[in-house]
């Protein structure tokens, strides 16, 4: 690529120390323009959005995450304070934690068990653990973000002994979802066979009335914190989802906010080549058609950013990932995403990325700081590890670049709070730029919810067999699906009474 081309395509957010280079994706100089009109949508439809409209038409909510870090914004005075309230209660939450004014029954808690699925535990998850500092953590973190019993035993090993100090923080917004609730059971056991009351080890983030809210009233768990129904669970991070076990495990959420207010504030400019998100947006839509041709390959040269991809993951594939447009006619939109971290991946697919079926485009992530103190001469000349991994991301962004595969490049200063809430925020806005241009709502996922019914339904057919099982246990699956009602569902019986 030519120095012309990359200087003319570089954009940088100074506030950030955030840069992001498009030169290396193959659009023509026309590609702008015959995007125009597509822009202005996109930026009309976030300024809808952000102004309190209801940008959810199937479930007819705000959608309000940008709030979360900017409560200015907020289109009334009570959601303001709502916000402002919310993060206090949070930080002095974490103090009475920290200090050990609120203790565990062997003292004070030392250990952070977060419960959740999906928004609840992605978010979570990728900041917990490019943040952590072992040394200097408040608290240790751990997760129950399935419904695996083999999951929960490897868990509960690591925890064995140490209930009396653990605090669990349980996230639903239904506190219906079977996953979470499944866990949080499974660790009630674990605590009362210890002899221990989980309630008094226990927080909740929940919606206000749902099952979950009431389950924890009844029993007198610790503290309460608030979902609400106008930050959907992908975007939910700088939400109590995401801000409480932050800052239980001693992550500066100040820092966390500033930085996604920061690229907030950066991606909201109007003029689009000063934007990174929409110039981010504008990438996809060129590399996929605007009709999810190419998968998005993330591959961020950084040990901590290992989890990124999949948090970006359902941020991406479930907001985009959509078989109506807004009109309602059939589009089957998305945009598939996967990734590891470099260098790994160059010894695991990037053959493929080079040689194989050009089928994707990839986002590098650079981050300039290697490490905290000096480093280690590893090869004469001063090189060091940290040379070797800059010089392998760029090494690989040349080497697909002269194959004609297209890439982008983020740099970051450094993996902090700030610079993390950058990037989460500036994924968040390219979603939503992106889901403009194709006229899809990004914030439902109808698909997850029917896979929840059907999850249900294989789950009665379980019920009625066992129940017929129970009482004659020589029954064949074809009578079994005769007695039970589910003629046809012969297979489904089969793999239910597998052992």
């Amino acid at each position: 690529m030519s120095w012309q081309r990359f200087k003319k395509y570089f954009c940088e957010v100074p506030s950030l120390g955030f840069s992001i280079d498009i030169s290396r994706v193959n659009f023509p100089d026309a590609f702008f323009g015959s995007m125009s009109d597509k822009i202005q949508k996109a930026f009309s439809d976030m300024d809808a959005l952000v102004g309190g409209a209801v940008a959810n038409p199937d479930e007819n909510r705000m959608v309000g995450h940008y709030w979360l870090r900017n409560s200015s914004l907020a289109p009334s005075d009570e959601l303001k304070s709502q916000i402002d309230e919310n993060i206090l209660r949070i930080k002095e939450f974490a103090k009475k934690i920290h200090s050990g004014e609120i203790r565990g029954a062997d003292g004070k808690f030392e250990n952070l068990l977060c419960i959740g699925i999906g928004g609840s535990a992605l978010g979570p998850e990728f900041v917990a653990d490019a943040l952590s500092r072992p040394s200097s953590d408040k608290m240790s973190v751990f997760f129950l973000d399935n419904t695996d019993p083999d999951g929960f035993d490897l868990v509960f090993e690591r925890l064995s002994g140490k209930l009396g100090k653990t605090l669990a923080v349980i996230a639903s917004k239904s506190g219906g979802t079977p996953e979470p609730r499944n866990a949080m059971l499974e660790a009630q056991k674990k605590w009362e066979d210890a002899g221990l009351d989980f309630a008094r080890h226990s927080v909740v983030t929940t919606g206000n009335g749902s099952k979950l809210f009431n389950y924890a009233k009844e029993r007198n768990f610790l503290e309460f914190f608030p979902m609400w129904d106008w930050v959907g669970g992908r975007t939910s991070e700088f939400a109590a989802v995401g801000l409480l076990p932050a800052a239980l495990q001693g992550i500066d959420i100040d820092a966390l906010l500033l930085g996604a207010r920061l690229m907030d504030e950066a991606t909201s400019n109007k003029d689009f080549m000063k934007n990174p998100a929409m110039l981010l947006a504008l990438m996809w839509y060129f590399c996929t058609g605007g009709a999810g041709k190419k998968d998005m390959v993330i591959l961020p040269y950084k040990d901590r950013l290992l989890l990124l991809s999949r948090y970006l993951q359902q941020l991406i594939m479930e907001s985009l990932g959509k078989e109506f447009d807004l009109q309602g006619n059939r589009v089957e939109q998305g945009i598939s995403v996967y990734g590891n971290k470099g260098s790994t991946d160059q010894h695991a697919y990037v053959q493929q990325l080079r040689d194989g079926v050009n089928n994707f485009f990839v986002t590098f992530i650079e981050v300039l700081k290697s490490r905290e103190g000096d480093s280690v001469e590893v090869e004469e000349g001063g090189i060091t590890s940290g040379d070797y991994l800059r010089a392998f991301l760029l090494g690989t962004r040349e080497a697909l670049s002269a194959k004609g595969r297209e890439s982008v490049t983020l740099t970051l200063p450094d993996v902090s709070e700030k610079s993390i809430g950058a990037i989460i925020a500036l994924f968040d806005r390219a979603t939503g730029f992106y889901a403009s241009f194709i006229g899809i709502n990004a914030y439902h996922q109808p698909g997850v919810e029917a896979g929840k019914k059907a999850a249900g339904r294989i789950l009665e057919i379980k019920k009625a067999v066992s129940a017929l099982i129970e009482q004659n246990p020589n029954l064949t699956i074809e009578e079994l699906a005769e007695k039970s009602g589910y003629v046809g569902d012969e297979e489904l019986i089969f793999k239910l009474m597998q052992k």
